[in-house]
């Protein structure tokens, strides 16, 4: 591990996870921390909760598609729902350098009240801290809002969620099986190229805007359609990084199929033209499911009967066990191997 820390550290790829384990499950290790879900399963009288926590400092705040408000409520409900759990109540920290544009504020905070009314949870406590203006901005910014306010200042927000988990589902790695299927939800890369196009100020032809949404009406439905074994938003890092954790922690070879991956016209041609890879970009609104091979049919039906599942796909299979890897089987016929990403080619789109 490096001595210090870079801006890959946070990026979801090899480097953030050497940090994870290598610094903090170090020291925080215990039964409930070390499977490293995407929210805590505990059992407190009787009951079995999840929590998580998140936080979020994209660029620009405001995006096509969403905005750093929408994209924390979703992203905190999209954790308690990788495992299973109906999410019931988020917490909303937020930190605002001083000169941050009071309309932006209110827009932010608007932005997180209808998103959570959508996903039926409630933001039930919070906490608001101002800072000094970060003494690193040497240029102008680019306008960060929908009403066109230049405020040059930033905003952090950090939300957790606590939710139940009901009718003894339990999801799990350790419950993969050889010949399960892997099904991904909707196309890839469009959080991560809608983010970049208006931070760099692209215009391209095509307005390309964030999936950024909340899965639990989604997942409740799926979880209901067939033998889910395990659940994992693709958020930093991608396609690619969730199917490398998932082989490494269970130890398995996975087969993906390039050409079932779906990924749009637009976002692909805009990756090609920048030299980036849709596997690897995050996405805000999209899940990757391993469940029964049996299922598999059934649970892709459901999903293309919802708006937020219409381009769901089986993508591959679990081959074996007893040595992981990843390996893509190409357009052209040929299969090579899909690495974990390092960092994020993308920094701050989450």
């Amino acid at each position: 591990m490096k001595d210090t820390m870079s801006i890959g550290h946070g990026g979801g790829g090899r480097l953030a996870r050497d940090l994870i384990k290598g610094i903090f499950l170090k020291h925080f290790n215990n039964p409930i921390l070390a499977p490293l879900g995407d929210s805590a399963v505990f059992e407190l009288n009787g009951s079995k909760l999840a929590l998580t926590t998140d936080s979020f400092v994209v660029k620009p705040i405001f995006f096509p598609g969403g905005d750093i408000g929408k994209l924390a409520v979703c992203g905190t409900v999209n954790d308690l729902s990788m495992v299973g759990a109906r999410p019931l109540y988020l917490s909303c920290g937020i930190i605002i350098e001083e000169g941050f544009s009071l309309k932006d504020l209110e827009a932010i905070t608007l932005s997180i009240k209808e998103s959570a009314d959508k996903a039926g949870v409630e933001v039930v406590t919070g906490d608001t801290k101002v800072i000094e203006k970060s003494q690193r901005v040497k240029e102008p910014a680019p306008a960060t809002s929908k009403q066109g306010s230049e405020s040059q200042s930033n905003i952090y927000i950090n939300t957790a969620g606590i939710g139940i988990v009901e009718n003894s589902i339990e999801l799990s790695i350790d419950k993969i099986a050889v010949g399960d299927k892997i099904i991904l939800s909707g196309t890839l890369g469009d959080h991560g190229i809608a983010v970049l196009s208006k931070r760099e100020g692209f215009d391209f032809e095509s307005t390309i805007e964030s999936d950024c949404a909340a899965l639990n009406g989604l997942i409740e439905k799926i979880l209901k359609a067939g033998r889910i074994k395990f659940m994992r938003d693709p958020t930093r890092g991608g396609l690619a990084a969730v199917l490398n954790e998932i082989a490494e922690d269970g130890n398995l070879r996975i087969i993906i199929d390039e050409e079932a991956i779906p990924v749009r016209d637009d976002v692909k041609g805009i990756c090609e033209m920048l030299g980036l890879d849709p596997l690897y970009i995050a996405n805000e609104g999209k899940v990757v499911i391993v469940s029964a091979k049996d299922d598999a049919e059934n649970i892709l039906r459901v999903l293309h009967n919802d708006p937020l599942g219409q381009n769901a796909s089986i993508i591959g299979e679990v081959a074996d066990k007893g040595k992981y890897n990843v390996y893509l089987k190409t357009a052209y016929g040929g299969t090579r191997v899909l690495d974990m990403p390092v960092d994020d080619p993308l920094p701050r789109i989450c």
